[in-house]
């Protein structure tokens, strides 16, 4: 029941964050001068053809009827058709989404491989100078700009050592993998193309070095926080004057309990990373959907951007739903069952 109850609620809550998000949309596409008909016929086009393009796209009825127009085809899954690519919104993010999470993903494994473990030895030795080291880190990244970071790695391991690939998803003289999950990584594998795959591999390291780096901080500075709490629990100090080796209680009992808090903070995190992957994308000439809404912006694309907001925004409710389902299945206390 329960189960029932958050779901339910994270339902009427999607529907008022697509309400939200799309007036805010909306208004904010009316608000920027720019004019979508004429962008559409080109510069050279007389004021009659112009007007005729107004009237097809609807942008000379009433603002209350566009929007109604609008959101009423955002719960069809009807996000409009861009203007830059003359295809439907929709497919191009379908075509695109695959590549912002992939990137999204390594991204949020490289912080959390790297952020548990020094969270962990900033909390175990409390106050001396590797949790000094460890909450500078974490300060620095939650501080440093994804773009700065992003040039910083691309000038040294790509223009100074030349070890790494600075932009693009695959070597361009490989062919693509068969579309099969729109992960190239997956993808490679499954049709064993064992050359794209590491092709893949070592387009992924700095994009999502350079994402995962801005999260490390909230990955590590979470489980120190949650440690420090469970260090201070009295099965903790029971296990240890049982003669129980320290680090075996530390990471056999102590760090799978502080782990739960923290999913919460790894849910949000990937959310973030769909967002924040709009810069790294640009910068690392990444196909994602970050890529997609910058050039979008750049053509004064209304539509495109539109419909990156509703999808994104859509996602990320999606992703807190499945954190608050796992969170639950994980401690049952939080659904009150014993």
């Amino acid at each position: 029941m329960p189960f029932v109850n958050i779901i339910r609620k994270r339902l009427i809550f999607l529907v008022l964050v697509v309400f939200g998000v799309s007036l805010i949309t909306f208004a904010i596409s009316h608000i920027i001068p720019g004019d979508p008909a004429r962008l559409v016929a080109g510069d050279r086009a007389s004021d009659e053809i112009v007007t005729s393009i107004r009237q097809q796209m609807g942008l000379d009825r009433p603002l209350p009827e566009q929007y109604w127009r609008y959101l009423t085809g955002i719960l069809r899954g009807d996000l409009g058709a861009s203007l830059r690519t003359n295809r439907p919104v929709i497919e191009d993010l379908v075509a695109f989404f695959p590549a912002s999470l992939e990137l999204a993903l390594v991204a949020l494994l490289i912080a959390t491989l790297m952020g548990a473990p020094l969270g962990v030895l900033s909390a175990v030795y409390r106050d001396r100078p590797i949790d000094h080291v460890v909450r500078t880190l974490a300060v620095i990244g939650i501080s440093t700009p994804a773009f700065w970071l992003g040039l910083i790695l691309i000038v040294t391991f790509y223009g100074a050592l030349g070890v790494l690939p600075g932009g693009g998803r695959i070597d361009p003289n490989l062919a693509i993998p068969s579309r099969v999950t729109g992960f190239y990584l997956v993808d490679s594998l499954l049709a064993g193309d064992l050359p794209a795959f590491g092709s893949t591999l070592r387009h992924l390291v700095l994009p999502a070095f350079t994402l995962g780096f801005i999260h490390l901080g909230v990955v590590a500075r979470q489980i120190r926080s949650a440690m420090l709490d469970e260090l201070q629990q009295d099965y903790v100090r029971t296990a240890r004057a049982n003669g129980i080796a320290k680090w075996r209680v530390i990471c056999g009992h102590a760090l799978p309990n502080a782990l739960i808090p923290s999913i919460t903070v790894l849910g949000l995190a990937l959310g973030d990373l769909l967002y924040g992957a709009v810069l790294t994308e640009t910068v690392f000439a990444w196909p994602g959907m970050g890529a997609y809404v910058v050039n979008s912006i750049q053509s004064l694309d209304f539509p495109a951007v539109m419909g990156f907001s509703v999808v994104v925004s859509f996602a990320y409710v999606l992703v807190n739903l499945a954190v608050d389902l796992i969170y639950m299945a994980i401690d049952p206390r939080i659904t009150g069952v014993n």
